[in-house]
């Protein structure tokens, strides 16, 4: 049975494929008939509801990490704060990790809660162009555990899609839970109606971490997720008073930067540790405001950057192709 499972997990040929529960690895899985049947992504009058109310959302960046604890939620956070720097610029930042939402306390929207409208469901807004969605803001107490199955969850995704009244945004930011399972299915199926620009995927340097990244690579290949890059978090301390740097955590298998060559993906940069990405996260406010010249903040800006020129690229190419 093991390795069969083990079999089956390796060949795996995506929900986007034509052979999608019809392969040999498909025998003995769970999906094997929601795969075959075409059922794996919204039917037709969802993918209506979804087109037509995140039909005014230019760019779709989703936040994936294979490990948890790298600094994924930090770094989501931080790039809707870089974005929004724009005041010409509308942003969202979606947190659809439903167990974990940490999103609204390093936004500084802890205790803050969702208010219905006639068009549906508002963001909570940080600033005037940065609105914010979480499960955190439905629950009672931060302290709260959500306890629900998988399909409970897909549904709670579907709903901040459909029943958010996000308007008009430049870039809205999707901060998923780490791993790849159900919530990571749903939101690329949901959006598989839409449109999704990429997805940028946060590792530390360490092999341990590294391990779980391939897997997430592996995971956006098979679903057809466009990869915009790869940020390695942690990368090394820089002392403030000396400016010599230490690494904290070896990359003794090269590190991202090694991944990246060997699994032909693109390095958006390296972001030193600095105590103070999260004495900011804490006290919810933006360390690249609090910061300026740090170097990590300096590392932040060029990767922002970078995401920013591939989501321009992408939208120039499809505007060709229309």
């Amino acid at each position: 049975l093991a390795a069969h499972l083990s079999l089956s997990l390796a060949e795996c040929p995506g929900t986007g494929s034509a052979q999608a529960g019809r392969a040999a690895a498909c025998q003995g899985c769970p999906n094997q008939g929601l795969c075959a049947a075409g059922a794996a992504g919204p039917d037709p009058a969802e993918a209506a509801e979804l087109r037509a109310r995140l039909r005014a959302v230019r760019h779709t960046v989703l936040v994936l990490s294979g490990k948890g604890g790298v600094g994924k939620s930090t770094f989501s956070a931080l790039l809707a704060h870089g974005l929004a720097a724009d005041e010409t610029k509308q942003v969202a930042l979606l947190d659809i990790d439903i167990c974990g939402p940490s999103i609204p306390k390093m936004m500084g929207l802890e205790g803050e809660q969702v208010h219905q409208s006639g068009s549906g469901w508002s963001p909570v807004y940080v600033e005037e162009n940065l609105g914010v969605m979480s499960v955190g803001f439905l629950l009672s107490s931060p302290d709260d555990a959500v306890i629900w199955r998988g399909p409970k969850k897909n549904g709670l995704i579907k709903q901040f899609l459909r029943d958010v009244d996000w308007g008009e945004v430049d870039y809205l930011i999707v901060d998923t839970p780490p791993g790849t399972s159900d919530e990571h299915l749903s939101i690329v199926q949901y959006l598989s109606a839409t449109h999704i620009d990429g997805a940028v995927i946060v590792t530390t340097p360490q092999e341990v971490s590294l391990q779980d990244v391939r897997k997430e690579i592996n995971f956006c290949r098979k679903v057809k997720l466009p990869i915009i890059g790869v940020v390695e978090n942690m990368s090394g301390f820089v002392c403030p008073k000396c400016k010599n740097e230490s690494q904290i955590f070896p990359p003794t298998t090269g590190g991202a930067e090694k991944m990246c060559q060997n699994l032909s993906v693109s390095l958006l940069g390296k972001v030193p540790l600095d105590p103070q990405i999260g004495n900011s996260c804490d006290r919810g406010q933006s360390f690249l405001a609090e910061a300026p010249e740090s170097p990590a903040t300096l590392s932040y800006r060029n990767i922002i950057q970078r995401i920013q020129e591939y989501c321009e690229q992408q939208h120039l190419q499809e505007e060709k192709i229309m």
